[in-house]
């Protein structure tokens, strides 16, 4: 057995493992059981490892062109396979053609166009699942139509598999990994082309989106070429999009360009952005305007179109993306605004929207990914080395250790209302078990509850936080900690409230995985124990003849050899202490459990 082990730890072969197991068949299998375990675990690493690559391969590309040829060079190189091609979906014509290949050398395979249904590419375009086949000139699963099949055959393709291009439901194209003989395509190998399919549809659909900046910026730039202060906006509005600034830069920007005041809002009228130095309220030299910020502005008079309208003293454009309005564009502070400067706000506009829409899809792609994460992390179905290397993908650091919080309720306004210094330390959030899940970078609980009780005030929610707890079985525990301790607390009655599980007394004692006695001491009875300990006081024998008393403030004093006025003083005085109310039931209940436990405490006196 020692040999079997030894074995295992270099690395050996499984003819090496066989031969030391001998006749011990029960020995041999498991060693090889654990060889098999081990090797899948470094071809997971390995292929992880190599997604991250291509996740900075592609997001370094600008050019469409190099990232389909990345694309496709990094699927045959991954899966293993002789040829590797992409098509993309063409709306107009409904159906996808052939974009990019690696490995293949036949003129009619590369200029192929795929009706939708058609072949196993046209059924993973029409049905938007993977499909896959060993032999496919001889799968009847597939539609077979002489165009595919003659192109399929001049290639000399044999073994198919094929995995759809999704990015927000919309179907982009398709990614194929195929080989010239017969082969099987194990399911590990579709989930991995699945997984370079979908970096592959974010990084096509960004890089288009970029395009459509750049032409839109091109179009700017040619409509006003012949005036000074258009090709200074160009300069501007493109310098803004391509260093990555945000709404807030093209409204200053045009601000500054036309010496105007811009009120960007949301699709409901709410004031996003406030640039330019002239008071929104007023109008040209100070006069009184009738165009006020916010949704008092009649932002909605503007056409979808994007074609700048005057309503009252304001210029109203609506930023429009994909024909949705996404917001508007509202200037004011001067009386006309030539054609050239109108062009100026309607581009910006345009500019804006794009920015607007990015900016949307990178936080839903965020939440998603984010979510995904949350669900394996919570569910122990990944190993937090992977973990790792996820939180890079998303441009994050994985925390050491994390404050877990469970929202229950309605809880669509939750992100709304966290508090920046809150929101700033979120590692992961996303939905779980029909709770809304924070994994906050902190160490302190007592502090996110804190932060948190204004959070639940306002929307209705219920939030149990626990932890802290590093990754792995410790973060899984403290997160089924806090799931029973929102449902204790929806039991307790203790709805729109953030609590740690020392903020419910003895119910939260009672649904810990642990306890640390001390720290809930002090979370009871710390102000009462820092008075004693700062002024020579002994409230907590106070305390404890209080209780032994039956609450009788006389029986008290006669037990502490004092008047009772005395008694009564002390219990005034730790009424100030620990806060009113403290003697209702369940709070006494809590201060005499807290009292039993700090008198079992080393250091108690």
């Amino acid at each position: 057995m020692e040999e079997l082990l030894r074995l295992l730890a270099e690395d050996a072969p499984g003819s090496e493992l066989a031969r030391a197991a001998g006749s011990n068949q029960a020995a041999r299998d498991l060693a090889l059981r654990i060889r098999a375990g081990m090797d899948a675990s470094k071809k997971r690493e390995t292929e992880l490892s190599a997604l991250v690559d291509v996740a900075r391969e592609l997001a370094s590309a600008r050019d469409p062109g190099s990232v389909l040829d990345t694309i496709v060079h990094r699927a045959r190189t991954l899966i293993g396979t002789d040829v590797a091609y992409l098509t993309l979906y063409d709306a107009a014509r409904g159906d996808t053609f052939m974009r990019a290949t690696d490995g293949s050398v036949s003129a009619a395979f590369q200029q192929l166009r795929l009706p939708l249904g058609a072949g196993l590419g046209g059924l993973v375009a029409e049905t938007h699942k993977p499909y896959w086949t060993a032999d496919y000139p001889a799968d009847h699963r597939f539609k077979h139509i002489s165009t595919i099949d003659n192109a399929v055959g001049e290639e000399g393709l044999v073994a198919i598999c094929g995995t759809p291009l999704i990015v927000d439901g919309a179907f982009v194209g398709v990614l194929f990994a195929s080989n010239r003989t017969r082969r099987p395509f194990s399911r590990e190998e579709v989930s991995l082309l699945g997984s370079l399919a979908a970096l592959a549809a974010v990084t096509i659909v960004q890089v288009r989106g970029a395009a459509e900046t750049a032409a839109a910026l091109e179009q700017l730039s040619a409509a006003h070429a012949g005036a000074e202060h258009a090709a200074a906006a160009h300069d501007r509005f493109a310098e803004i999009v391509l260093s990555g600034g945000d709404v807030d830069a093209i409204a200053a920007a045009l601000a500054e360009l036309l010496d105007v005041w811009v009120i960007l809002v949301d699709a409901t009228g709410n004031e996003l952005v406030r640039a330019g130095g002239v008071n929104p309220q007023a109008g040209q030299g100070g006069k009184p305007s009738s165009g006020p910020p916010g949704r008092l502005v009649p932002w909605a008079a503007s056409p979808a179109s994007g074609r700048l309208t005057r309503v009252a003293d304001c210029w109203v454009v609506a930023a429009t993306a994909k024909g949705e309005r996404l917001g508007a564009l509202v200037i004011g502070g001067v009386d006309e605004l030539s054609g050239a400067d109108q062009r100026i706000v309607e581009r910006a506009a345009v500019v804006t929207a794009l920015v607007l829409l990015f900016r949307r899809q990178a936080a839903e792609q965020s939440q998603r990914a984010q979510a995904d994460i949350l669900a394996d992390a919570l569910s122990g179905t990944t190993d937090p080395r992977a973990l790792a290397d996820r939180f890079r993908l998303l441009g994050k650091q994985m925390p050491k250790q994390v404050i877990v919080a469970v929202c229950r309720g309605d809880h669509t306004g939750v992100l709304a209302r966290l508090s920046a210094p809150l929101e700033d330390r979120l590692a992961l959030v996303g939905p779980y078990a029909g709770d809304l899940v924070l994994l906050i970078a902190d160490s302190d609980p007592v502090r996110v509850a804190g932060e948190l009780r204004e959070v639940a005030r306002r929307t209705g929610v219920t939030i149990a936080v626990t932890g802290p707890a590093t990754w792995g079985s410790e973060v899984i525990a403290v997160y089924r900690e806090a799931a029973r301790l929102v449902a204790t607390m929806l039991r307790l009655g203790r709805t729109r409230q953030a609590a740690t599980r020392d903020d419910l007394g003895l119910a939260g004692l009672v649904g810990a995985t642990e306890t640390d006695v001390a720290a809930h001491v002090s979370h009871v009875l710390g102000a009462v124990i820092q008075y004693d300990e700062q002024r020579g006081t002994d409230l907590i024998g106070t305390l404890r003849a209080y209780f032994a008393a039956g609450q009788s403030p006389t029986r008290a004093a006669e037990a502490l050899h004092v008047h009772p006025n005395t008694v009564q003083q002390r219990l005034d005085r730790i009424t100030v202490l620990l806060g009113e109310g403290w003697l209702e039931p369940e709070r006494t209940l809590n201060v005499q459990v807290a009292l039993q436990l700090q008198a079992t405490l080393p250091d108690s006196s």
